[in-house]
């Protein structure tokens, strides 16, 4: 049987034109790393870790480098990996500063009873795991840091008035709090009947 690999970049509705050549380069080198590695009769979970390594090593990708920034312009990224034989499966979130999330997911797979760790307790585990830290920085984009920029000025440009906010969620504050206190009252009249 012939293996067939399939690999999507993300779900970018809009890819401008200056990339599209770059992206789909990087898709077929994710593809042909992934067939490769069944090729030379490799899992299909070594091949899907294979595809995304690259994936995640393209700055051209929401991934690894080049993932998109939050709102602090600091990379948090997400990866999860399964294996169709068996339906484990090993996922974290909140990562920081790990070039390859797949990895650290596939290890939680495959290292412990856990199937998800996010931020401290997935950093925790890739130290024990020994998988390097990189420099936060490595992995921001100045294609990314522009996109947060401009992203900040509209919504910044479009911003509630904080203190309206503030007072309205204390108003409704209240009125819940209100409310549950009869409610719980009428409880208690029900109770005693």
């Amino acid at each position: 049987m012939n293996p067939v690999v399939v690999v999507h970049g993300g779900g970018a509705s809009h890819i401008s034109k200056d990339r599209r050549e770059l992206v789909h380069r990087g898709i077929i080198r994710a593809a042909t790393a992934g067939y490769n590695i069944l090729k030379r009769g490799g899992s299909a979970v070594d091949a899907v870790e294979g595809a995304v390594t690259v994936l995640e090593d393209d700055p051209e990708f929401n991934a690894g480098c080049g993932s998109v920034l939050n709102v602090n312009g600091e990379v948090e990224m997400d990866a999860s990996i399964m294996n169709g034989k068996d339906l484990s499966s090993g996922a974290v979130s909140a990562v920081r500063c790990i070039a390859n999330p797949i990895k650290l997911a596939r290890l939680v797979m495959e290292k412990t009873p856990h199937c998800f760790l996010t931020d401290r307790g997935a950093a925790e585990f890739a130290a024990a795991m020994g998988v390097p830290a990189v420099p936060g920085e490595q992995l921001v984009t100045e294609r990314n840091r522009k996109r947060l920029e401009k992203e900040k000025r509209e919504k910044g440009a479009h911003k509630p008035d904080q203190q309206q906010l503030l007072k309205t969620s204390v108003s409704l504050k209240i009125l819940i709090e209100k409310n549950t206190k009869v409610e719980l009252t009428k409880e208690k009249l029900r109770r005693k009947k």
